[in-house]
C-alpha cells in the first residue's frame, strides 16, 4: 500500500520513543517521567472541569494558561504559547523558523527528535560535535547557519551550559533563531527565560511533562520575542486552533498554582540523582554530571548493551543508545527512593 505515500514519506526516519513495556512489578527508568504523581491541585482542578463542558471546545488561545506562564516567568501573554507538549511546540518551531535555506545546527549528542524534524521539514541539519565530555563549544556555532537548537540541560547527557555562554551564543548569530529547549531546566539549571527581553532571537520552550510530572497531559509553551511567538501562532492556526484540551488546560494552570509541591518535587529528584550518582561511582561506573532527572554512566568493564540487558533480567529498564559515542553508556532516570536502591542493589552482581 505503500505506493499510495507521498514520496517525502518514503525518506522520513520516524523518531522512536522509550519503550512503555507492560511488565509486572517493572521498575521503569528508561522515560524521564517523574516518580511522583502530580500535585494534588492538578487533580481537583481536573475532576472539577469534568462536566457538561466537555461538549463545548477549549479556548483556543489558552489565554489562562498563558496568562499564568507569562506571571510565572515575568513576561507578558503576547511573548507565551503554548501546544500540546514541547514536541509540538518544536514542530511549528521547525516549520515556522528554520526553513531558510542554510543548515540548523544542533549537537552531535542530542534530542533525535531535531534530525527528525529535519527530515519532515526538509531541513538541512548539521550536528556539531561536542567535546571530549560532552561539553557543548560556543565557538563552535559560529558559523553560517538557519537556526541552532540544543536543550539545556543537554539530553541525553544531562550537562548544563551556563547563561553567560548561552549569552556569548546569542551574540554571535544575531541573524537567525537561537531555541535553548528546556525540558530539564527546573533540576539544576537557570532559565533563558530572563535574556529574551534582550535577544529578539532567542526562543525557550519548555514542558510540563517532567518537573510538574504531567507527561500524560501534554503540554508545553515557548516564551520568546513577541514577533516569534506570531509566527507560531500563524502555523499553529493554519495546523490545529485547539490544540490544548480543557482537562489539559485546567491542569497545566493548577500545577503552576502549586509553587510548593513544585519546589518540593524537584528538590526530592535533585537529592536522589546525586544519590544514585554516587552511588554508580561507587561502583566504577563513570557518571556525566547532571543538572536533569537523569544520569548518563557507562562501566569501563561493561558494554552498555549487556548492562541494559542483564537490568532488564531484573526487571529494571533503563534507555540505551546504539549510537556513536554514547553506545556503552546507559540513561538512567531518577526514580524514587525505592526504585533508586533496588538499581544500586542490583548493580554489584552485574558488574
Amino acid at each position: 500500500m505503500s505506493r499510495y505515500w507521498s514520496p517525502i514519506v518514503r525518506e522520513l526516519v520516524p523518531y522512536v520513543p522509550g519503550e512503555q513495556p507492560k511488565i509486572k512489578d517493572l521498575i521503569k527508568l528508561n522515560t524521564n517521567e517523574h516518580p511522583l504523581g502530580p500535585s494534588p491541585k492538578v487533580i481537583g482542578a481536573i475532576k472539577a472541569e469534568l462536566n457538561d463542558s466537555l461538549r463545548l471546545y477549549p479556548d483556543p488561545n489558552s489565554d489562562a494558561l498563558k496568562s499564568v506562564i507569562a506571571d510565572y516567568h515575568k513576561v507578558t501573554p503576547s511573548q507565551v504559547f503554548v501546544g500540546n507538549g514541547s514536541d509540538e511546540v518544536l514542530a511549528h518551531i521547525f516549520f515556522g523558523l528554520f526553513q531558510h535555506g542554510q543548515p540548523l545546527l544542533y549537537p552531535d549528542v542530542t534530542y533525535s527528535f531535531y534530525p527528525v524534524y529535519c527530515g519532515l521539514y526538509q531541513i538541512e541539519g548539521q550536528a556539531v560535535p561536542l567535546d571530549d565530555d560532552f561539553v557543548l563549544r560556543v565557538e563552535d556555532y559560529r558559523q553560517p547557519n538557519g537556526g541552532v537548537i540544543f536543550p539545556n540541560p543537554n539530553a541525553p547527557t544531562g550537562r548544563l551550559l551556563p547563561l553567560s555562554d548561552i549569552e556569548t551564543l546569542l551574540q554571535h548569530n544575531t541573524d537567525s533563531v537561537v531555541v535553548v529547549d528546556e525540558a530539564y531546566i527546573d533540576f539544576g539549571g537557570e532559565t533563558a527565560i530572563k535574556l529574551i527581553d534582550r535577544y529578539p532571537n532567542l526562543l525557550v520552550t519548555q514542558t510540563l511533562s517532567k518537573s510538574r510530572s504531567l507527561a500524560g497531559l501534554r503540554v508545553g509553551f515557548a516564551v520568546g520575542h513577541a514577533d516569534l511567538i506570531d509566527a507560531l501562532e500563524r502555523v499553529k492556526n493554519s495546523f490545529n486552533s485547539y490544540p490544548v484540551d480543557r482537562l489539559a488546560l485546567a491542569g497545566a494552570v493548577a500545577a503552576f498554582e502549586d509553587e510548593a509541591w513544585f519546589k518540593s518535587a524537584c528538590d526530592y529528584v535533585i537529592a536522589e540523582r546525586e544519590r544514585v550518582a554516587t552511588g554508580l561511582e561507587s561502583l566504577g561506573f563513570d557518571v556525566i554530571p547532571s543538572a536533569a532527572n537523569f544520569v548518563l554512566a557507562r562501566h569501563p568493564d561493561h558494554k552498555g548493551a549487556d548492562l541494559a540487558a542483564a537490568l532488564r533480567q531484573r526487571s529494571i529498564i533503563v534507555r540505551h543508545f546504539q549510537k556513536p559515542r554514547i553506545g556503552d553508556f546507559l540513561r538512567i532516570t531518577i526514580g524514587s527512593e525505592a526504585q533508586n536502591a533496588a538499581l544500586l542493589d542490583a548493580l554489584p552482581d552485574i558488574v
